[in-house]
């Protein structure tokens, strides 16, 4: 089973029921001896940083723990960002940790929010993108971007004026901004992925 991590945020439930078409056992809590028992954690989650980082409250100390002894945790849209050390967005907060880098506003010359379909350059080294080809479409809804420096991370970029980072890997923590949830096909495959390298990990 893999856990969803319940935080009163949107887009929680579509990211549950996105894994439960595709057949996988999931469940959605916050219930720390759910996310203790669990083979892999979720974060999504649409809102604004600081509000998603206050809604999160203790859970966060769980999270970031049970990721730091190894448990694969993806984190989605503003569940990626909280990946990374702080964002600006609203006001400086703090994030995880477990990803070196800040997040910024998307530059002012870009149309802002970055809404719709981009081409992905996918690395062969991220397993999350096992047999999906190369590039590939995925969607976006985000008005800032992770500035990634953490030198461990291995990021995918999409073209968006700028080499804008679309997803990252360190070890057993994986993120992407884009929503798999709303990717047709190639998130499906995306989310199969991760719920497959949890069960392997179990």
């Amino acid at each position: 089973m893999i856990a969803v991590v319940d935080y009163n945020v949107g887009n929680v439930r579509s990211v549950c029921n996105a894994f439960r078409h595709i057949g996988c056992d999931v469940q959605l809590s916050r219930d720390p001896k759910v996310l203790e028992k669990a083979a892999g954690l979720v974060l999504p989650g649409v809102a604004a940083f600081g509000y998603a980082v206050t809604a999160l409250g203790q859970v966060a100390d769980l999270v970031r723990q049970l990721a730091m002894a190894s448990k694969p945790l993806l984190g989605i849209c503003v569940g990626y960002q909280m990946l990374f050390d702080q964002s600006s967005e609203y006001g400086v907060h703090k994030g995880l940790g477990l990803v070196s880098g800040n997040v910024v506003r998307i530059p002012p010359e870009q149309t802002i929010p970055h809404m719709g379909w981009n081409l992905v350059r996918l690395p062969e080294d991220i397993n999350l993108f096992a047999g999906l080809s190369r590039q590939q479409h995925f969607y976006f809804a985000h008005s800032y971007h992770a500035d990634i420096t953490d030198t461990q991370a291995k990021v995918a970029y999409t073209d968006y004026g700028f080499a804008l980072a679309a997803a990252v890997q360190k070890a057993n923590i994986y993120g992407v901004q884009f929503h798999p949830e709303k990717s047709s096909a190639a998130g499906l495959r995306l989310l199969q992925n991760f719920y497959d390298i949890c069960m392997r990990k179990n």
